[in-house]
């Protein structure tokens, strides 16, 4: 599952791209033009953004080179739709910074496929690194250690794991759903409740070093870490 940004100017492509991908698990924003897409990218960063090549005002093929040049949203992997089948379409579609390429018209399931092999190749190419700063909170995962701002805090192994996600993922909105099988695991017998509870519990912790207000809760969707709140 993911947040998916349909950016498209034909209200009847962005309806069935909606209803196919609600249908899988995904949460969708829609935006008719870059303008639209760029208010939602700022609101929410999606995890994939599927963009029209053919857009009024600037086209999805400049907007792709604008994003992949902003540090915020370089690495939102992107899959271009086009009418256009030619292979110096696609070329330049990839060479702007797209991460695939689909032609319409393209099947539902493919187009499902695709978007599972963008998200799993971002997934991979998040840094591992045993210590993560932000914000002044210090993350430490061969310790299992946090401060804030020079401060220890403990942490309960959920607690930290949670955190962990939300530094090396922020601005992005998880659903409680993603949160589960990040966490605790996709095999894991756990109610979504079970989130709210540890994000309170964490957001308790964070209080005592004035960092609560970090972990946002994004209503009828999910929760996202921001350190820019």
């Amino acid at each position: 599952m993911g947040l998916i940004l349909i950016v498209d100017d034909e209200p009847a492509i962005r309806d069935m791209l909606q209803f196919t991908l609600s249908g899988e698990g995904h949460i969708c924003v829609e935006a008719h033009d870059t303008q639209a897409a760029q208010a939602a990218i700022k609101t929410a960063v999606p995890d994939v953004i599927l963009l029209d090549w053919m857009l009024p005002g600037i086209s999805g093929v400049d907007f792709a080179r604008r994003l992949k040049q902003e540090p915020g949203t370089r690495d939102i992997p992107i899959i271009m739709l086009s009418a256009k089948g030619e292979e110096s379409d696609k070329v330049r579609a990839l060479d702007t910074g797209a991460d695939d390429y689909i032609t319409k018209p393209f099947s539902t399931s493919e187009l499902l496929a695709r978007i599972r092999a963008v998200i799993r190749r971002s997934n991979t190419q998040i840094s591992q690194t045993d210590i993560v700063t932000v914000a002044g909170i210090r993350i430490d995962s061969s310790t299992h250690r946090v401060s804030i701002n020079g401060h220890y805090i403990e942490l309960s192994p959920t607690e930290f794991r949670l955190l962990h996600f939300f530094v090396t993922h922020p601005e992005r909105v998880h659903t409680r759903g993603q949160l589960l099988d990040a966490v605790w695991g996709d095999d894991a017998y756990v109610e979504d409740r079970t989130v709210d509870v540890h994000i309170l519990r964490l957001r308790k912790l964070l209080a005592t070093r004035a960092c609560d207000q970090y972990i946002q809760t994004v209503r009828s969707v999910g929760y996202r870490f921001s350190a820019s709140a």
